[in-house]
């Protein structure tokens, strides 16, 4: 079996208020045109296809597009939704979806859903992970203790009973202690939403989704996140985005490669002085349709600048300055606080009221009643 891992579409994303669908259409149909190319069986997509639970109509149709032709070359897809997706509106049609070899999880009912590609070798199983958190898991979990995410996550893997002496694949959006991430992704109090990456060691491959960077996990090539398909922070503009290529021949053989993925436009940024930069020979032979994030170095401030600027760098999603003013109040400013997240301020403040610290136990009863509180917002 060959297929393709992409994940975290976040089809309708805005970034700085500019809209990515014409990127993002871009990129898929050259994910489109690798899948042709390498003769793949199968597309596995591994949650966030949409950046909001209502997505956009145009986000809708660009998904539509892309299963459409897929299937109309034969390609299989196995979908998972994650944490940003509505998982009844991607489970709607899904029955018939599946007769078109577009296969979606559909809603976590006690059980995960397992489908059987087969090929020269024999059959491979491939199991489809929605999103999960503690409190979905519970409600069917009446015989486990289920305080945490990896609790959750070893409780449904370990209720599946899956025959790992036969090639098994994973589609899964969670977070894996470890993974590096970047500013486009949403960060969860206290790390709590964390999971071990033993969970999917017995496993051929893991597809990874939720986080943005494309990585391998513990040292692991088949735990691995692919990453987006397209940078959506200025904290990406060094990541080269790649779409992993899989091959799965008998047991224990597993073929891995990566095709980069070049964007319609690519983020990055300059810096420098207004005169400077709109010089001929500073933009001259270059992308000035990319999208940019520009800083300027004068010390005094440049006149409606940004509206100027766009006048030769088309996408300016951001602009900085640099200078002797702005240096001092960052320096006041970082004098004075101090990053913490809500669980070290609440520690700050148990020390301060108690003269003492948190026990295990309250530390433990304090990460539940966030969850708790994170549940709420769903």
């Amino acid at each position: 079996m060959k297929f393709l891992h992409i994940s975290d579409l976040h089809l309708g994303i805005k970034v700085y208020e500019y809209d990515m669908i014409e990127d993002q259409k871009y990129i898929l149909d050259k994910i489109h045109k690798i899948a042709i190319r390498e003769k793949a069986d199968a597309i596995l997509i591994s949650g966030d296809i949409y950046d909001k639970l209502v997505p956009p109509v145009d986000a809708v149709v660009l998904f539509d597009d892309f299963l459409t032709k897929i299937s109309t070359d034969g390609i299989k897809a196995y979908i998972i939704s994650g944490n940003h997706d509505s998982k009844e509106r991607l489970s709607f049609g899904k029955n018939i979806f599946e007769k078109n070899g577009i296969i979606f999880s559909g809603i976590y009912d006690g059980s995960l859903e397992k489908h059987v590609f087969k090929d020269e070798y024999g059959d491979v199983n491939i199991y489809l992970m929605p999103f999960l958190k503690p409190s979905y898991v519970k409600h069917f979990a009446s015989d486990a203790c289920i305080e945490s995410y990896d609790d959750a996550i070893k409780y449904v893997l370990e209720k599946e009973d899956i025959d790992f002496s036969k090639r098994n694949i994973i589609l899964a959006h969670q977070n894996v202690t470890g993974a590096k991430k970047c500013d486009s992704e949403e960060v969860v109090i206290g790390g709590i939403d964390n999971i071990s990456s033993a969970l999917f060691e017995k496993f051929d491959y893991a597809a990874l989704g939720h986080i943005h960077t494309p990585q391998r996990i513990d040292g692991k090539e088949y735990i691995r996140y692919c990453g987006t398909p397209l940078k959506y922070s200025f904290s990406e503009i060094s990541k080269e985005k790649t779409v992993p290529i899989v091959e799965i021949l008998e047991k224990g053989n597993v073929k891995l490669s990566f095709e980069k993925l070049e964007p319609l436009r690519d983020m990055r940024e300059i810096r420098g002085k207004y005169a400077d930069l709109t010089l001929k020979s500073s933009y001259e032979n270059t992308a000035i349709d990319d999208y940019i994030h520009v800083t300027l170095t004068d010390e005094n401030d440049i006149l409606d600048a940004i509206n100027k600027l766009k006048t030769i760098y088309q996408n300016i999603m951001k602009l900085d300055y640099d200078n002797a003013k702005t240096r001092s109040v960052y320096k006041e400013e970082k004098t004075k606080v101090v990053e913490k997240t809500p669980f070290e301020i609440f520690e700050d403040f148990y020390m301060a009221q108690n003269g003492q610290k948190m026990t295990d136990d309250e530390k433990s009863y304090l990460e539940n009643v966030m969850e708790e509180i994170f549940n709420a917002s769903d």
